[in-house]
């Protein structure tokens, strides 16, 4: 029997963590005048854009408790919202909670906390216990919500407090957030995973998939569009199957038409699609829109049909290329980016060249290019015939090198085009540029200051420079 989950967020769990709030908000005023200072709190943030949409409700709730933020990891608490993908991710966490402990040793103030896909893995939190005790919490996906119930907990006791469920079926949205930037801002439409693909942790840590209402997902942008924000991303660990679990169902085209509805929102991404369900509805509403980015993050992970099979992704070679193809022609400004895993267990050279193949025949415009992570609790880990790392090193460079080839000739197509763009920020490198992506997601840098910052301006395309474009503003 399929497990019944909540589709709406619970008021009373809400209500019920804002009164932690105001505890937690309490402690931290105690904690400021025995320090004769403000507590400085720090959020890093490993892996993809839903944890970077958790960590801005970790640092909404920080501040509303009394800290003030800081990107200094020699703070007085720290969180590591972590990422476990792949194993170096892991292993980048280990090594900075070695640097942590030295802060920890000369701050009595100091307290650690670690959540996020990493702790959903029980052989993590062993790890934790016995060579990093230092750790002052530990807490999981599922019940991120919880934090603030978390926070006081920590501070009434002594030792490492640990809370990590298995799965929840409860969703809570409405807790403070801090955005990154004011201008946009990510939106969760759906949790978890189905497809269960066998070299994929995400499902076992982010559990099965539950969708939210849709009335609530267009109430939360209605929010965000008069705090502000001119683009949302929608997110979710595979779009395509949203709604399938709402009483009422509702496809993801059905609700990309309803944000597109929205007053005020000028632009509507979403990440990440999945080849098989990308169906002729969900490119009629990309076609008809004219808020929809026209960027598709559309995952390859491989070129061969037999490693896809070993791979558990629910699609072929030929199906794939089919898919990209109709995508090139229907929406001919459209950017398609993917992601691609070379040293699957039991990948060979002629499997290598299938991948090449595709990169050749859909011409990416970009790609995240990754050497294949054995994650523990994974079918193919257990897999026979690991891939040797020197064939390893040469296929992926073979694929990388065709990748940004791919994407240098798909960025020059855009010279002297005129396009709007999104401005996110003072240029890092010349205070003189500011920088900004088009709707296809292309970086820009033209001549400007801080003052449009947020600001969507009409720029014409001067100077290709591989993967990115100098340009005027008209």
């Amino acid at each position: 029997m399929r497990e019944v989950f909540d589709t709406r967020t619970d008021p009373e769990e809400v209500a019920r963590q804002l009164r932690f709030i105001e505890e937690g908000k309490k402690i931290t005023e105690k904690l400021n005048a025995e320090a004769g200072r403000r507590m400085k709190a720090c959020v890093v943030t490993f892996g993809c854009q839903m944890n970077a949409r958790d960590s801005e409700k970790l640092t909404g709730i920080l501040a509303n408790m009394g800290f003030e933020m800081t990107e200094d990891e020699n703070a007085d608490f720290v969180i590591y919202n972590t990422c476990s993908v792949r194993d170096n991710a892991n292993q980048k966490v280990y090594g900075k909670l070695g640097v942590l402990n030295t802060y920890k040793k000369r701050n009595p103030h100091m307290k650690i906390a670690l959540c996020g896909c990493m702790t959903q893995e029980e052989s993590v939190i062993d790890k934790i216990q016995n060579s990093y005790p230092f750790v002052d919490l530990i807490f999981g996906t599922h019940n991120l919500y919880k934090f603030p119930e978390y926070y006081v907990y920590m501070m009434q006791k002594k030792g490492m407090f640990i809370d990590v469920w298995e799965s929840t079926t409860k969703i809570v949205e409405d807790l403070p957030v801090i955005r990154k930037y004011p201008f946009k801002s990510g939106v969760n439409i759906m949790f978890g995973c189905d497809k269960f693909c066998t070299y994929c942790i995400v499902p076992y840590v982010r559990g099965r998939e539950r969708s939210r209402e849709p009335e609530e997902i267009v109430s939360e942008i209605e929010k965000l569009v008069k705090d502000g924000v001119k683009e949302v991303m929608l997110l979710g660990q595979n779009v395509n199957s949203y709604g399938k679990n709402l009483e009422k169902k509702t496809t993801f085209p059905e609700l990309l038409r309803m944000v597109e509805q929205i007053e005020g929102l000028q632009r509507i991404r979403f990440m990440t699609p999945y080849p098989s369900d990308f169906d002729d509805d969900m490119i009629a509403c990309m076609k008809d829109s004219k808020k929809i980015c026209r960027h598709i993050h559309l995952p390859l992970q491989s070129g061969s049909s037999r490693i896809l099979k070993k791979m558990n992704r629910r699609y072929t070679k030929e199906e794939f290329l089919e898919l990209a193809l109709k995508l090139r022609r229907e929406l001919p400004d459209v950017a398609i980016t993917t992601d691609i895993i070379v040293g699957f267990p039991g990948e060979t050279k002629e499997d290598i060249d299938e991948t090449l193949d595709v990169i050749r025949k859909v011409c990416f415009d970009n790609a995240f290019t990754f050497i294949y992570s054995k994650r523990t609790g994974t079918p193919a880990a257990s897999m026979p015939d690991q891939v040797a790392e020197e064939d390893i090193k040469v296929w992926f460079d073979e694929v990388l090198s065709l990748v940004q080839n791919c994407a240098k000739e798909r960025t020059a197509l855009l010279q002297d085009r005129i396009e709007d763009v999104l401005v996110e920020d003072v240029n890092s490198h010349d205070s003189s540029l500011v920088t900004g992506r088009m709707s296809n997601n292309t970086l820009v840098h033209f001549p400007g200051d801080r003052s449009l910052i947020g600001e969507i301006v009409t720029v014409k395309l001067e100077e290709c420079r591989g993967f990115y474009y100098l340009g005027k503003r008209l």
